[in-house]
């Protein structure tokens, strides 16, 4: 077992209950977390939850652009956070409490060195963290799919239970093996409403080497791009692992560069696709509808035709 896959929930807890005590903003932010609005859209066979939360909207909104990164202050850089902000050292890593939550326990994990955004040479990484953090779900956002620091490497991290896709992938309906080697399975989603590929097992080092194999798969599609558009969800229990591997066509919907009431000003990253929609405006939260949520997936994510493509004798 890599050193890194020590349990870190004690410290994290830790963390949480001396954060809360020192710093006024996060400590009033997570005491909103209740209070946030939630609506349920169904379709068929699954749900989808939209969330009204104001405190994300410098995430949503963020201007990604090589201009607009060179012109700020990287805010994940330890000498550029707040003085209040404290974390807990994870070898090349820092784990901080995010203090503009979408979960009740949201953390942001922090390489400890100013490099890009990327997952090439990180997924091993990724996977430690889940282990090490075995109520969480680790989720990474590439620098084209939602990432608002994508001039530093980080993952996040959100309490189990939240997203539905944690639950969705019981229904076989929606989600069904495909193909299995030895302890390892890859599963697809079908009528799910967005592209995604899930692969399961016990092995660290065989499921890091269907990704590396899926990876420069895709990254031929897109090779024009500094790495291929993926967000990536991540879980351990019962020592498996369980990764949705989510593929993206486009950054940001057609309908979040519209203007006037035609615009919904959601900038899906993995959360969203993970079936937890975060609209930080009130009128985004009311208006929204099931066709709109269609249109958003369809756009960002690729289709079932093309997931298969993907997939072809991967495993």
């Amino acid at each position: 077992m890599n050193e890194l896959m020590i349990d870190f929930s004690d410290q994290v807890d830790d963390l949480f209950i001396g954060q809360f005590r020192e710093w006024d903003l996060a400590r009033d932010n997570y005491s909103q977390i209740d209070n946030v609005r939630v609506r349920k859209i169904g379709f068929p066979g699954y749900e989808v939850s939209v969330q009204y939360n104001p405190g994300r909207i410098t995430s949503s909104a963020a201007r990604v652009d090589t201009k607009s990164i060179e012109a700020r202050p990287c805010f994940l850089c330890g000498k550029n956070r707040p003085p209040q902000q404290r974390g807990v050292a994870a070898g090349n890593y820092v784990i901080l409490i995010n203090p503009f939550p979408i979960f009740r326990r949201h953390l942001t994990i922090v390489c400890i060195n100013h490099i890009d955004q990327r997952i090439a040479g990180h997924f091993h990484e990724m996977l430690d963290f889940t282990a090490s953090l075995p109520g969480y779900v680790i989720f990474y956002n590439g620098p084209q799919c939602g990432a608002s620091a994508p001039d530093h490497m980080h993952f996040q991290a959100g309490n189990k239970g939240f997203m539905p896709i944690e639950n969705d992938m019981a229904d076989e309906r929606l989600c069904r093996l495909a193909a299995s080697a030895a302890s390892t399975r890859l599963f697809i989603w079908r009528n799910y409403g967005r592209g995604i590929i899930t692969i399961s097992g016990p092995d660290r080092d065989a499921l890091s080497e269907i990704f590396s194999r899926f990876y420069g798969r895709f990254a031929l599609t897109q090779h024009e791009r500094p790495e291929p558009m993926l967000n990536i969800l991540a879980s351990y229990s019962d020592s498996r692992w369980i990764i949705h591997i989510i593929p993206r066509k486009i950054h940001r919907p057609s309908c979040y560069f519209l203007e006037g009431e035609r615009r919904i000003l959601l900038s899906p990253a993995s959360v969203d696709i993970g079936g937890v929609l975060i609209t930080p405006r009130e009128e985004d939260f009311i208006k929204i509808t099931a066709s709109d949520i269609e249109s958003i997936f369809t756009e960002v994510c690729l289709d079932e035709k093309e997931i298969l493509s993907l997939t072809e004798d991967l495993l």
